[in-house]
């Protein structure tokens, strides 16, 4: 009979460790909040973007990766009126890709989309640099993320 009772004393004592807790939560809510605590909605900056802060207008190079040569030599001029200017130089090879045309601002105002006749290219703003975005609208990561960037002259 003892070890029954002390059977389901552990049972409930499981169970009730299980529960949720709502102190925990409102412990959660006010730590938050006294992050924030003598600043005003206001002060909290929502209007800067990458494209109404940055310098972004200019030259950009790097080299990309390339899956059948050393990489892909790449220049991107953005020009304040919107259109740019890109120019590929395979490596180790005598080919050379040259396209024109304009680019739109997503929503955030912090990646661009580059359309042209043979370009279709997201990037991402950023001080002086810009990212390639993958599929997903992210920026590539992992062991080659670093060789999805251009830097500006």
């Amino acid at each position: 009979m003892l070890n029954k009772i002390l059977f389901f004393t552990c049972i409930c004592g499981s169970l009730a460790a299980c529960a949720p807790s709502s102190s925990t939560n409102t412990d959660v809510e006010t730590k938050d909040s006294s992050a924030l605590s003598g600043i005003s909605l206001s002060e909290i900056d929502t209007v800067h973007t990458s494209q109404n802060s940055l310098d972004w207008a200019g030259t950009y190079e790097g080299t990309l990766p390339c899956a059948d040569c050393p990489g892909i030599q790449t220049e991107i001029v953005l020009n304040e009126d919107e259109t740019f200017r890109i120019q590929s130089a395979y490596l180790e090879r005598d080919s050379k890709v040259e396209d024109s045309g304009s680019f739109t601002w997503y929503n955030n105002g912090g990646s661009i989309h580059l359309k042209g006749n043979a370009t279709d290219v997201h990037l991402k703003v950023g001080e002086n640099q810009l990212f390639y975005l993958d599929e997903e609208g992210k920026v590539i990561e992992g062991p080659n993320g670093a060789n999805y960037l251009l830097l500006k002259k």
